[in-house]
């Protein structure tokens, strides 16, 4: 067995360390509600009564009789993503395949699900981020009826799978399996997509074709072919043990799916407590899952959206991390993969090559990985280095790829395409922030320039369009952080500052917001922290200061006195109100003052059991510190 590596072992112990209270008390709210078999036992007649009233047939004497286990389905099926709308015929074959495992299953209930890829540019995107605490909370719903002895959460893309493993968490007595749908098959590639995307906007094609290209590269049911964060969703899900071995890339409506998802209906049941074999997700989510689940983000390029997602998902099952870990880790942790926008490769090449079974060896073998954790296949994640297969109509794993099939979009360990993790922690006077450089060309990672402010993405666009922005400069777009309107992806930005870029100038961004999770070939400083409605220094930066992005020594700075930078006020917006009314904004004014820095995750739920945050003051160049004390 390899050893780990002393970074891997130093973040590791840390975020031990740093959780031990809120652990602690995580882990004793799971002893208080587990080991109670069947669930509804516990409820009265009544109540009992209630809970199989819907059902028919064998399934409801089942219920009734209170001996075998029962499967909650908790499902973000939708016709309005194409991710999601496979998962129309799941809820069958799950009960199918309980039935014959000797157990039953329930549709527990309904989570939403939106997608960017509609929202982006458009008000309703300033509700995507608060999604994933609402998917969260009807999670919880779903499970609260307490009649489920397991559970089966059926979500892929952005906000979706983060909300329902942080409800799902706070089940943590329940054994819990994450299904996924699979990837559409390839269309037309990323790479021709974006082409088409700076043409448009530049007028050197008319909608029409904008649309026809967009039209052929999303064209059929499944996740979107790019590495964002629905395809860094399943990637995490995998490596972190909640799915089984290699289902991540499996295409949907194909009969290798469909006997993955009847699997995860038998093992899920192979799992309660009455099989004797009981793994309940809060034990399969612990600190070590949370670091491989960094670890691979970092080492396949995945979405900077996980810098927010994985700090919430860890919180929910009492464990602290921060920034400063990823960073630690990036060091160290080569980049194995290219899947666009790191490349021109999408998921489907990626799983040819040889996937997640082949990336999981890897990283094992250079000592970059737990291999000693609990998953929903056993103890150990070199289960995840099998691949699934159909043999005589039988479902089987047997050894993943020794070897990758196609070097130029996944390789091995001693053989990287570069030598550390694409994501950086950046600091400095303007705060804390993080910037993805997987995809940014060693030439365009450091660079000063003049900034522009502007306070939306509407105004860059205005500003584009006017043929203002033909020169060196850093654009410091402000106001775009969870309290001040929902924290949107500022997707419009991105094919602007790549035509600048590509005609020659020297561009960057800086954001209190976020990007897409396919961010790309322009350096972007993005979640700085804290955000300039709190009184962040990213409002003191007036347009014409000279800012400095060193991507590569992590710098976020100013070139200002100092004493004229200490005197300077803050700004703050004219016009929020516009950010609050319109499109059910107007119901998440509470979401929006609630909301946690980015670096706690900018989630809307309240501190752990026995834990106080210290966040540092405003204008401060200290770091994010975390200080806990025993749980009450």
């Amino acid at each position: 067995m390899v050893s780990p590596h002393s970074q891997l072992t130093q973040v590791t112990k840390r975020v031990i360390e740093r959780s031990k209270p809120t652990r602690a008390a995580y882990l004793a709210q799971i002893d208080r509600a587990q080991g109670k078999f069947p669930a509804r036992g516990a409820l009265s007649c009544a109540n009992l009564a209630h809970g199989f009233a819907g059902l028919e047939g064998n399934d409801k004497l089942v219920i009734k009789q209170i001996r075998e286990p029962n499967i909650g389905i908790v499902s973000s099926y939708n016709e309005m993503l194409s991710a999601h709308a496979p998962y129309i015929t799941f809820p069958d074959i799950i009960k199918k395949a309980a039935r014959e495992n000797g157990g039953v299953a329930q549709f527990a209930g309904g989570v939403p699900a939106m997608c960017d890829g509609i929202t982006q540019g458009n008000a309703g995107m300033e509700l995507s981020l608060f999604s994933r605490e609402v998917i969260a909370m009807s999670t919880a719903v779903a499970l609260t009826h307490n009649m489920f002895d397991a559970a089966l959460c059926l979500g892929v893309c952005d906000k979706i799978v983060p909300g329902l493993l942080i409800g799902a968490l706070q089940f943590g007595h329940l054994p819990t399996i994450f299904v996924p749908a699979g990837p559409m098959t390839s269309g037309l590639s990323n790479d021709d997509k974006a082409k088409t995307r700076q043409a448009f906007a530049t007028g050197q094609c008319d909608r029409g074709a904008l649309l026809e290209a967009e039209a052929a590269a999303y064209h059929s049911h499944g996740t979107c072919t790019f590495y964002g964060t629905a395809n860094s969703n399943q990637m995490l899900m995998e490596v972190m043990g909640l799915h089984l071995p290699g289902s991540a890339f499996v295409h949907p409506h194909t009969p290798l799916r469909d006997a993955l998802t009847a699997q995860a209906a038998r093992r899920v049941l192979d799992l309660t407590v009455e099989r004797g074999n009981y793994m309940p997700i809060g034990h399969v989510i612990d600190e070590k899952a949370i670091v491989n689940g960094i670890v691979a983000l970092l080492a396949t390029g995945g979405s900077t959206n996980h810098t927010l997602h994985l700090v919430a998902i860890a919180r929910a099952a009492g464990i602290v991390i921060d920034w400063d870990d990823f960073d630690t880790l990036s060091q160290v942790v080569p980049l194995l993969a290219k899947i666009y926008p790191n490349g021109k490769a999408d998921v489907n090449h990626f799983h040819a090559a040889g996937g997640v079974g082949f990336l999981v060896r890897n990283l094992l073998e250079g000592g970059l990985l737990h291999d000693d954790v609990n998953t929903v296949a056993g103890r150990g994640l070199h289960l995840y280095t099998q691949e699934p297969k159909l043999i005589d109509g039988a479902l089987t794993w047997t050894d993943g790829a020794q070897e990758s099939h196609d070097t130029a979009v996944l390789r091995p360990i001693h053989e990287p395409f570069q030598p550390d993790g694409g994501l950086r922690l950046m600091q400095g006077k303007l705060g804390r922030g993080v910037i993805k450089i997987s995809a940014v060309a060693a030439a365009h990672r450091k660079v000063r320039a003049p900034a522009i402010v502007f306070d939306s993405q509407e105004a860059v666009q205005e500003a584009f369009d006017n043929g203002e922005l033909k020169r060196d400069f850093i654009a410091v777009v402000r106001f775009q952080g969870a309290r001040a309107n929902g924290m949107p992806e500022l997707h419009r930005l991105t094919p602007l500052l790549g035509v600048l870029q590509d005609q020659g100038f020297h561009v960057a961004l800086v954001t209190d917001g976020r990007m897409s999770g396919a961010s790309g070939k322009v350096p972007a400083v993005i979640h700085v922290s804290p955000e300039a409605l709190l009184q962040g220094p990213l409002g003191k930066v007036v347009t014409g200061d000279m800012l400095v992005i060193d991507a590569e020594a992590g710098m976020l700075d100013i070139e200002i006195d100092a004493g004229e930078w200490a005197a300077r006020p803050v700004a703050q917006p004219l016009h929020q109100a516009e950010n609050e009314v319109g499109f059910g904004r107007e119901l998440f004014g509470v979401f929006r003052a609630a909301a946690a820095p980015a670096e706690l995750g900018a989630s809307i739920f309240g501190p752990m059991v026995g834990e106080v945050h210290h966040a540092a003051p405003a204008h401060s160049d200290a770091p994010v510190t975390h200080e806990t004390r025993q749980p009450a």
